[in-house]
């Protein structure tokens, strides 16, 4: 946080990270998260492996201290990899719509994390839209309506890199948060220039 605030400082920009407060208990996490809060930090970090109850938890904690909640996926391609059994991430989406993430790794069109852009573009709906229309092309099966559910903002994350990012705001629009981690080697001048 100390290094957030000082590239703040300096540029006069805005800048952020996200504190991540995965633990094996609740009581462990909700330390962690009020460390972080402590810390300054406006958004935590969970892991979908803590579970159902845990990430709902996660998500009214997070609410009642207004911060922002960030799900990483780790853990999913245990049961997403499969395209004909498992769970598939527009199923998952809305379970996390539900429990209260606000901001879920949503995965891509291109890089390591690939997928079709259809159904991609569906599930992003799915987490952006107040009303998702049914779309078998995009593997949404029926209407959903979220009522008065907060919308979720994606995170395009898994091996992009600077160059790829007009496919994904062609495919995916600019309603998200662009991730470029260890992608940015990919940049023809170099990392700085891709940062």
């Amino acid at each position: 946080m100390e290094a957030v605030h000082r590239a703040s400082a300096a540029t006069g920009e805005v800048k952020g990270t996200r504190l991540h407060v995965t633990a094996g208990t609740m009581e462990k996490m909700h330390a962690r998260a009020e460390f972080a809060k402590s810390l300054g930090s406006v958004i935590v970090i969970i892991d979908l492996v803590i579970c159902y109850t845990a990430i709902r938890s996660m998500g009214k904690w997070a609410r009642n201290n207004n911060l922002i909640l960030h799900l990483h996926r780790v853990g999913h391609s245990t049961y997403t990899c499969q395209r004909h059994h498992g769970v598939s991430l527009p199923v998952i989406a809305k379970w996390m719509r539900l429990t209260g993430v606000d901001r879920p790794h949503a995965g891509t069109v291109v890089g390591k994390l690939d997928g079709d852009p259809a159904t991609t573009k569906g599930y992003y709906g799915i987490l952006r839209e107040e009303r998702k229309p049914m779309g078998p092309g995009n593997r949404v099966f029926f209407d959903q309506d979220w009522v008065s559910l907060n919308k979720m903002m994606p995170l395009i994350s898994g091996g992009i890199h600077a160059g790829q990012m007009h496919q994904l705001l062609t495919y995916l629009s600019e309603d998200v948060v662009l991730q470029s981690g260890g992608g940015t080697i990919g940049h023809p001048d170099n990392i700085a220039a891709a940062a």
